[in-house]
């Protein structure tokens, strides 16, 4: 693969009552030009801790190890200019538009302020950018929009906002951090299709965080899964979707309502998920795990090479094994 992006050994420790606590575990991960990832997995696994870490939007006092590399460039290493033209090629769609857009100042302002301030453009030709940006993600009237404070805007409206910002300085990686969840599911569809089409049309590489299997798995060409801020399993999302290699991945896949079957309670994942810092040594699922054994405790799993993907599970092999074909 020709890779993008590319992270390696990753680890993030943010302090948590006066001492540094580890959030991320050795996370690496590539994504191609032009190609669509999911990373997937409970709240709190250390997903958008991972988009954050590669724009360098961490909190004050973090703590980085590991590498992060751009198109050849080593993101950590950026500093000033060279960091702003970094967040111009690589741009982050957030969860709740309401918490990222300054409240008491207009549409055209947010929009246009980067292409103003490092672009150096004029406010006229910036807000004519800004117009054609909002027509492209489906905002109608888009002038007057430009003058509407974020109140004045519903949910979705917003979030359309928030993609045209993302796309006004031309990136080549999206990072969309649950850029849905906030909304109903008929604007989930609609803003998911905006986004699925502008990404195909531009050519863009996507890094897509949602908790929505079948999503990732309609939106992305391969979909990764965390937990307890690692990567448990990376694989095709058509082959992840229908027969996961790792139990967590198959926990999570049983978890799922679906239309075609009727149940009176859905499948749940025993236990509750833990963050990096609180895995226990070996392999941080096995407390939940349906399929443990003591050889899973004593050691951590690597990440490495199955069935054209890779996985941390020391029975992944045996676990994933074709059934038998009986014969009349």
């Amino acid at each position: 693969m020709n890779a993008l992006l590319t992270v390696t050994g990753l680890t993030v420790r943010l302090p948590l009552d006066g001492e540094p606590r580890k959030v991320l575990s050795d996370v690496s991960l590539g994504i191609g030009h032009g190609e669509a990832v999911g990373l997937v997995g409970e709240s709190g696994s250390g997903k958008s801790m991972t988009a954050r870490s590669i724009a360098r939007l961490l909190p004050q006092g973090a703590q980085v190890e590991g590498e992060i590399g751009y198109a050849g460039t080593d993101v950590r290493a950026l500093r000033g200019q060279g960091l702003r033209d970094f967040r111009s090629k690589v741009s982050m769609v957030f969860q709740d538009p309401r918490a990222h857009i300054n409240p008491v100042r207009t549409i055209g302002d947010f929009l246009t302020e980067a292409l103003r301030v490092n672009r150096r453009v004029s406010r006229r030709v910036a807000d004519g950018q800004a117009v054609r940006a909002l027509e492209e993600v489906g905002v109608a009237d888009s002038r007057r929009r430009l003058r509407q404070f974020p109140h004045e805007l519903s949910g979705g409206l917003l979030q359309r906002v928030m993609i045209a910002s993302a796309l006004l300085t031309e990136p080549r990686l999206l990072l969309a951090d649950e850029p849905t969840t906030a909304l109903d599911v008929t604007t989930q569809a609609e803003v998911m299709a905006i986004l699925d089409e502008l990404r195909r049309e531009r050519g863009l590489a996507l890094l897509f965080i949602t908790h929505d299997l079948e999503l990732a798995a309609a939106v992305c060409d391969r979909t990764m899964v965390m937990y307890a801020g690692r990567i448990m399993e990376s694989r095709a999302s058509a082959l992840l979707h229908e027969r996961p290699l790792h139990p967590y991945t198959a926990a999570l896949t049983a978890a799922r309502p679906s239309v075609l079957r009727r149940v009176h309670r859905l499948t749940t994942v025993p236990g509750r998920p833990v963050s990096a810092f609180e895995a226990p040594g070996g392999c941080p699922f096995a407390g939940r795990c349906a399929h443990v054994e003591d050889r899973c405790r004593e050691r951590r799993p690597d990440l490495r090479p199955l069935a054209g993907g890779e996985v941390a599970c020391v029975r992944a092999e045996e676990l994933h094994q074709e059934p038998a074909v009986t014969r009349d």
